[in-house]
């Protein structure tokens, strides 16, 4: 490889903390409610991985937040080929603003430069943009579509484009020599917000192969019920419990009289449901020590923590004196390993090495934290 091309979604991941599980026709919504851009920090670590490996690449990229800021930061000087500020110095990078159409016309602009890679930075709904342009870009010209390769910043990650995290990205990125067609899917974001993941196949593109490319989110069948049993025969009164989204946690939640919200995060404590649904705020707004927190790897890619459950925050994790991890072992059976990406290198230290997985009513599992 030696074109880059960089684009950023600055607004993905910003509902994740506040508990709307996606950003999508939410922008302001999640300002309102303090969400903070997650894509800028986690596009510099990716990029100063590349930049460490690869100097002398030759990158090309949007303006401002939307690639610019964060490649120099890297210590590239890179060529910016599309502004959606119209040059305007004085954006606010906390407030960016851009949509859909400008990760369009940003790509657009990437691939008549004959990029051969498009890093991206975003969630499902950024890699469905960056896949549309690709494959549209290779049907002009009857040729072979440009591979794309995610760095995960977006509350959802559902398709197998990305790299685990944002340094593996930016090492992928240098070092990889063929790629493989993956999947792009989204879902529906109203639908997650009231409880129902529909998911839909929305392209296939080429990515580079690695190690440290995600697998695409499945779904444990098998019952987690004795599981849900034997935890709740467990139960403390004087602890806070802080339930995980997620089937099998959902389980536990029902099984205790709780009415379950199925992909966000309920706090509860002796017989009393203190936050349903609940953002960072009003997480830690309501806990009282002890604290466990309950949670399940996601399905295929093994994340306990920075994958769909932002919510639980560096901030809630540091209130936690116990950390409960649950999954059947239908589940467990489809993963090497367990992996966690909070966006604090000392948190996600703090969390990794081995630990036991409850699996049933009396059974655990020992596997290892990534």
């Amino acid at each position: 490889m030696d074109t880059l091309g960089v684009v950023v979604n600055p607004i993905a991941g910003m509902g994740g903390r506040v508990g709307l599980k996606g950003t999508d026709d939410k922008l302001e919504k999640a300002r309102a409610l303090g969400g903070e851009p997650r894509s800028p920090a986690r596009a510099r670590t990716a990029l100063r991985s590349l930049y460490s490996r690869r100097p002398e690449l030759t990158v090309y990229t949007a303006a401002a937040v939307m690639g610019e800021d964060a490649t120099r930061d890297a210590g590239y000087e890179p060529t910016v080929v599309y502004d959606p500020f119209d040059g305007n110095e004085s954006i606010d990078s906390a407030d960016p603003g851009t949509t859909a159409a400008d990760t369009q016309r940003a790509v657009r602009e990437l691939l008549e430069r004959d990029v051969d890679l498009v890093l991206f930075v975003g969630g499902d709904g950024t890699a469905v943009d960056v896949a549309r342009v690709i494959e549209a870009k290779a049907k002009e010209a009857s040729g072979e579509p440009t591979p794309m390769l995610g760095v995960p910043a977006g509350v959802k990650i559902y398709s197998s484009v990305f790299a685990v995290t944002p340094r593996d990205a930016g090492r992928i990125a240098a070092e990889f020599d063929r790629i493989e067609s993956r999947e792009v899917n989204d879902i529906d974001e109203t639908a997650y917000r009231d409880g129902e993941v529909r998911t839909e196949l929305k392209a296939v593109v080429p990515v580079p192969v690695a190690d440290d490319v995600q697998l695409g989110k499945q779904v444990a069948s098998g019952s987690p019920d004795s599981l849900a049993t034997g935890f709740a025969r467990e139960i403390d009164p004087d602890r806070t419990y802080v339930f995980g989204p997620g089937g099998t946690v959902g389980a536990i939640e029902s099984e205790l009289g709780i009415d379950p919200s199925p992909l966000g995060v309920d706090v509860w404590r002796d017989g009393e449901v203190l936050a349903r649904d609940a953002a960072e705020a009003e997480i830690l707004e309501v806990l009282t020590d002890p604290v466990t927190i309950v949670v399940s790897p996601i399905g295929g890619q093994g994340f306990v923590f920075g994958r769909g459950n932002h919510q639980i925050s560096p901030a809630v994790i540091d209130r936690a004196d116990e950390i409960t991890i649950v999954a059947t072992d239908e589940k467990l059976d489809g993963l090497e390993q367990l992996r966690v990406d909070t966006d604090e290198k000392a948190v996600d230290d703090s969390l990794r090495g081995w630990v036991r997985v409850r699996t049933g009513r009396f059974t655990t599992r020992l596997c290892r934290v990534v």
